[in-house]
């Protein structure tokens, strides 16, 4: 397949391991009930669906992902919240055991709008202190829950000494942020956007057709494989460890197992190459946050 030229944008290409067009990760986020149990927080109703199709995920999906990395002997990136790993202490070690990343995902799977810095600052080192304890070794990524970011999450991403954060979409190749690597996710291809389907009448939108997801899914990686980018997938253990979606990965798997110019790596590998090669630091943005436009609003009714 030709590579797409970049001459037309103001950045350079960015650079593979010697052989590699492009790059592959595997992510998977253990969300478990975590996110379920953050939504309700203070009071959990006394019904049991929407807790037990989550649970599905550490009992059975988790298991059948890890079955079918190996099948592929592909290494991927786990991102665990802290609860999901406190209430469920063998999940951690059976990833490592597995050759498999293992990365810090928050502690309740706490949405960003929802805390404050000090309580984000107390999630993340508690996460942190938990995954050492578990695993005998410090992790090196952080992934936000629902992928959003802040200054002062970067500050602290940082300060804690972790490599990289994958939270953000500012490129589709890794590149640095306030003096934090960031290896970019993308919301067309994640499960849940797709998939994510509870019952009980919250669900705001149908499950999709996984034929059709697996057609935008190989469209996607084509065309990022072409232009020399990153592949970021990211499924869940309690949606993508279902029998249709398995079955679904399957068959994205083998299309880039296929291309042997794709380099499937672990995010940890991923920060690692960018850090001892010619991209570091050759594509370094602010993340700044802009002033707010509603001072200089033309026509404004109180002119």
């Amino acid at each position: 397949m030709t590579k797409v030229s970049h001459n037309s944008s103001p950045w350079p290409a960015y650079e593979w391991p010697a052989g590699k067009q492009s790059a592959a990760l595997l992510s998977v986020d253990v969300d478990a009930h975590s996110p379920f149990l953050w939504s309700l927080r203070d009071e959990v109703p006394d019904r049991l669906a929407g807790i037990e199709i989550r649970r599905f995920g550490p009992r059975t999906g988790l298991y059948r992902l890890l079955d079918l990395f190996e099948r592929y002997d592909f290494k991927a990136s786990f991102y665990v919240p802290g609860f999901v790993a406190e209430t469920n202490p063998e999940i951690l070690p059976a990833i490592v055991e597995r050759g498999h990343e293992v990365g810090l995902h928050g502690y309740f799977h706490e949405i960003v709008a929802d805390v404050s810095d000090k309580e984000f600052t107390g999630a993340l080192e508690a996460s942190h202190e938990l995954f050492v304890k578990q695993t005998g070794a410090a992790p090196v990524g952080f992934r936000s829950p629902a992928w959003e970011m802040t200054p002062h999450m970067l500050r602290e991403v940082k300060r804690l000494g972790l490599a990289y954060d994958s939270s953000l979409s500012g490129f589709d190749h890794p590149y640095d942020v306030d003096g934090v690597l960031e290896i970019p996710v993308q919301w067309a291809v994640d499960d849940a956007v797709f998939f994510k389907f509870e019952g009980g009448g919250r669900d705001k939108w149908p499950l999709q057709s996984g034929r059709a997801v697996l057609e935008d899914w190989t469209s996607e990686w084509r065309m990022l494989h072409r232009f020399g980018g990153l592949f970021t997938l990211t499924v869940h253990d309690w949606i993508s460890g279902r029998a249709q979606r398995i079955a679904l990965l399957e068959e994205l798997f083998d299309k880039i197992k296929a291309e042997s110019s794709v380099w499937v790596a672990t995010a940890a590998e991923i920060a690692k190459h960018h850090a001892s090669s010619a991209n570091s630091g050759r594509f370094a943005v602010a993340g700044a946050i802009p002033a707010a436009i509603g001072p200089r609003r033309f026509g404004r009714a109180d002119d």
